[in-house]
């Protein structure tokens, strides 16, 4: 039987301080920035502070942002939580704050998320946004997403593990993860992961209700992120898994899958924003 999990949440304390964006034209030209409410949502082999320095822009603009933990993440030991123990974490996060009008906003795995957490409290979500995330069909799970050498090389990984947990190579996350970095930067984050729980990427995930949600939704495509193998239109972040969305509004930039949000926050908030406003 599965242990009752205790999520850890971190909401970060950034000041508020108004401003413009540093690559703004002067405040006469400078369109009004709307004030939102975000919730971002991390993916795998990342914790709450991989948003850190988005959040910190983020705030720094004037809106409010909230990075929640959720189980099996973070200061969390327990490998063995499932796909439905994290949404409830985060949509449970949402009600004790009493959040409403959410941007919500899930990176990678974090998208799989978006859309489990958005059937559980839609009344309080303004927007969906999917950076690089993954969309699951109805009745799909993750692992449907990869190409089937990439789940046999992760099934490799996690019978070895011993522990039921998946923890990519060097090599595989240097190439894939942080491509557009320097050698330095990439081992510098890679020295930050934690083998993520393995059990969420083969859960079969019902989304009959979030795909009949009448919820704005935008995705946010990173050009240079190999997360996914380019190349084959049955797999990838987008046009293949975004338009599953229907009607979206749709923000690009150049980034790889990891780096780019850790060490260029500025930017990757600036289209967080785009993607987010009215």
């Amino acid at each position: 039987m599965q242990a009752n999990i205790q999520a850890t949440y971190v909401q970060p304390a950034w000041t508020y301080s108004p401003g413009i964006w540093r690559q703004d034209p002067p405040v006469p030209h400078r369109d009004h920035v709307q004030s939102l409410t975000f919730v971002l949502i991390h993916g795998s082999w990342a914790d709450a502070s991989f948003w850190t320095p988005v959040a910190a822009e983020l705030t720094r603009v004037g809106h409010t942002v909230y990075v929640p933990e959720y189980p099996g993440h973070g200061n969390d030991p327990n490998t063995n939580v499932s796909h439905s123990t994290m949404t409830k974490s985060i949509a449970d996060f949402i009600i004790q704050h009493n959040l409403h009008d959410v941007i919500l906003v899930g990176h990678s795995f974090g998208g799989s998320l978006v859309q489990t957490v958005s059937q559980l409290v839609p009344d309080r979500l303004k927007r969906l946004v999917f950076l690089n995330a993954f969309v699951i069909q109805d009745g799909g799970m993750l692992a449907d997403e990869f190409p089937p050498a990439v789940v046999e090389q992760f099934q490799q990984l996690i019978k070895s593990s011993g522990n039921n947990t998946l923890m990519l190579p060097f090599p595989l996350f240097r190439e894939t993860f942080t491509n557009l970095a320097s050698l330095s930067d990439a081992q510098r984050i890679y020295n930050g992961v934690k083998p993520e729980p393995a059990r969420p990427f083969f859960e079969k995930l019902h989304l009959k209700k979030f795909y009949a949600l009448p919820i704005p939704k935008s995705y946010v495509h990173l050009l240079e992120d190999t997360a996914i193998p380019l190349g084959d239109p049955r797999y990838g972040w987008h046009p293949h898994m975004s338009s599953r969305l229907g009607l979206y509004r749709l923000i690009q930039l150049h980034g790889d899958h990891m780096s780019t949000t850790m060490l260029n926050g500025e930017l990757v908030a600036r289209k967080l924003y785009e993607a987010a406003r009215d």
